[in-house]
């Protein structure tokens, strides 16, 4: 028996405020990666530590607020919580290790390519294995097409949001850039859920409808806390909303500590050194 299918419970809010966790998450996690190449090699891990921390459960979120709106009308759904915090650590694992390519090797060529194919890969695992943690009297199949297409969704929007991370200047194209991933983001979310089959048992079964909210909101808690504080650090770290120019300033000033150039980014010690040698030259004429 094929069970019938309803994503959006809520209506548009669900998706509404899926998206808007996946542009957050996807916000902080380029400025993250954008910071960390901006830095000296002994801070840039934990900016991207960060910033995959950030993308992880930003994505994580968006899944898991979506799913809010997720019923099957003939039976009730429960989830699994050790496979859905799984889900989760997969999604940060995954991110990093593509934010770390990039991050080190940087983001054109080989290292993009490998870098967001990995955290595409990411993405889409994590929303497998969290509709994997789904349990309910009956299996889901997918259609494969369908699954490839979001496969491929994931990839593209993770390798042009660490592009982005890597090559566009200042705060608001980077906020482009955000909603742009988070609008593929939810994309490849909706298009996994299109490819969703739901064959129930044979056994009776009770009136479905989608979960209590009461049912996911305790595993949104901790995500949710953290995409908070990850906000704090970028709001009030300077240099996260100056963007390419501060790393414009670093590559012309070789041997010069990154920290040390960023921290007076008002000065220009350039100027005044080269007024002096013509000063005191006229006065030895």
């Amino acid at each position: 028996m094929q069970g019938t299918v309803d994503g959006f419970s809520y209506g548009a809010v669900t998706p509404l405020v899926a998206y808007l966790m996946a542009c957050l998450g996807g916000a902080l996690g380029l400025r993250c990666t954008t910071r960390a190449l901006l830095v000296t090699h002994s801070w840039r891990p934990a900016w991207l530590a960060l910033g995959a921390a950030a993308i992880g459960s930003g994505i994580w979120t968006m899944h898991f607020v979506a799913m809010m709106g997720f019923a099957v009308k003939e039976t009730p759904i429960h989830y699994d919580k050790s496979i859905t915090y799984a889900s989760l650590g997969l999604a940060i694992v995954m991110v990093g290790v593509g934010i770390f390519i990039v991050g080190y090797r940087g983001a054109a060529g080989t290292a993009l390519f490998t870098g967001g194919t990995i955290t595409g890969l990411g993405v889409a695992s994590m929303h497998y294995l969290g509709m994997a943690g789904v349990h309910f009297h009956g299996r889901f199949t997918y259609n494969t097409l369908t699954v490839a297409a979001s496969v491929v969704i994931a990839v593209v929007a993770a390798t042009a949001a660490l592009w982005a991370a890597g090559r566009v200047q200042g705060f608001l194209w980077s906020v482009g850039a955000s909603l742009v991933m988070g609008l593929a983001v939810s994309g490849m979310h909706y298009m996994g859920m299109a490819a969703l089959r739901v064959h129930l048992d044979g056994s009776a079964h009770t009136a479905g409808g989608a979960p209590e909210p009461s049912v996911l909101a305790p595993m949104l808690i901790g995500p949710l806390a953290f995409l908070l504080l990850a906000a704090v650090v970028v709001v009030f770290d300077p240099l996260m909303v100056m963007g390419r120019p501060v790393r414009r300033i670093v590559e012309r000033k070789p041997g010069v500590p990154a920290t040390d150039v960023a921290s007076h980014p008002t000065r220009r010690p350039a100027l005044h050194e080269n007024r002096r040698p013509e000063h005191h030259g006229s006065r030895t004429r």
